[in-house]
């Protein structure tokens, strides 16, 4: 299989309407994280030699957002300044790379969209390993729906290679019917995809350059387009409003809940129990139903916490028991019991071997001052 230099382009430029937000749609929040973070994740076992973000609406915001959350990752940052579309904003991407670079040239390129937050890793890793071993020009991640309305639909020949992808606007009746679509993650040759994209057209139900339209492009030059189903299609879904942000932030706690099961932490009710993926724990850790912990808490070995507590930022020392409380960016030492109905003000510290007793308020030592 071809070792060929690797690297990705994200597709995070868009305005994201139907979200409904001043926010902008790569940042909105999933598990405390930022939706694009995720995106990123999927990465993980790929040699990826850089990651090129095409950034739109929200540009300062996302670029500064990602600086500060992923600063160990080698991003590039290019602004796609008009909506034309997919293709356009891959060939944005495109120009961050150097053309006199003939190893890069020669290499793979993932292109990724922006909010497909439930991808995981060993997917991406699938994908190119299928590209490289069939020596494609163009290898699309599809999936097959049992609605896939909405979805550009994915055209095979004969041989079960990928001809074409038609977006629903502009398919037939009979395409319509066609239950494998496009999830718009591929893995391209760059050499053989720039020069794809500059024969693309806006002549189409959306006025827009489609990269989808860079599979037939290929397909009729000659060179081999072929695809691989997703395991499971949920995994290829983007998130379009707060619908989807909801149904997507529902798995990912699940998957969260489930990691930490399996490190030792004990959850009574997992449905009931919410961590965003920030947080630490310590083994021995019990969470009783209706525990929130949120940001960057830290949770020591052996401690309690719950029913109905919510934590953002709060360390909690080994041996605690919290209960029935809230607090925000506040510390338990250890052995302490706390609550029921405490409340823990920023700043504050409730020392070690505590026993604060109901409606008790933990207030800063500025405030106690």
């Amino acid at each position: 299989m071809s070792e060929r230099p690797l690297s990705a382009v994200v597709l995070a430029a868009g305005e994201g309407t139907r979200m409904r937000s001043t926010r902008p749609k790569p940042l909105h929040l999933l598990c405390g994280r930022a939706m694009l973070l995720y995106v990123l994740d999927a990465l993980a076992e790929c040699d990826t030699r850089r990651a090129v973000i095409v950034v739109g609406h929200g540009a300062e915001r996302v670029t500064k957002k990602l600086q500060e959350e992923a600063p160990d990752l080698v991003l590039d940052f290019v602004e796609q300044h008009v909506q034309r579309g997919t293709g356009d904003a891959a060939s944005v991407g495109l120009t961050v790379f150097p053309d006199d670079d003939l190893d890069e040239e020669d290499g793979d390129v993932l292109v990724l969209p922006g909010d497909t937050p439930l991808l995981r890793p060993e997917t991406v890793a699938a994908l190119v390993a299928t590209h490289r071993q069939a020596e494609a020009a163009c290898t699309l991640l599809t999936a097959r729906l049992d609605d896939p309305t909405g979805y550009g639909r994915v055209l095979r020949g004969k041989d079960g290679r990928v001809h074409r992808v038609v977006e629903e606007g502009d398919a037939s009746d009979d395409e319509r019917q066609i239950d494998e679509v496009n999830t718009s993650i591929y893995c391209f040759r760059r050499s053989l995809l720039a020069p794809a994209l500059r024969r693309l057209s806006p002549e189409n139900a959306q006025g827009e350059y489609y990269l989808t339209d860079v599979v037939e492009v290929l397909h009729q030059a000659g060179y081999p387009v072929v695809a691989m189903v997703a395991a499971d299609a949920r995994e290829t879904q983007g998130v379009n409003d707060r619908v989807q942000l909801a149904e997507a932030e529902a798995e990912l706690r699940r998957r969260t809940n489930e990691r930490w099961l399996r490190l030792g932490v004990t959850m009574l009710d997992p449905e009931r129990t919410y961590i965003d993926a920030t947080v630490q724990l310590a083994p021995d850790v019990t969470l009783f139903p209706g525990t929130l912990l949120q940001g960057r808490c830290i949770i020591g070995a052996g401690a309690e916490l719950g029913p109905d507590t919510r934590l953002v930022d709060c360390v909690v020392g080994a041996r605690s028991v919290v209960e029935h409380s809230v607090g925000r960016l506040a510390e338990v030492g250890e052995d302490s019991v706390v609550g029921p109905f405490a409340v823990l003000e920023p700043g504050s510290t409730v020392p070690s071997s505590t026993r604060s007793g109901p409606f008790y308020t933990a207030t800063s030592t500025e405030d106690q001052g």
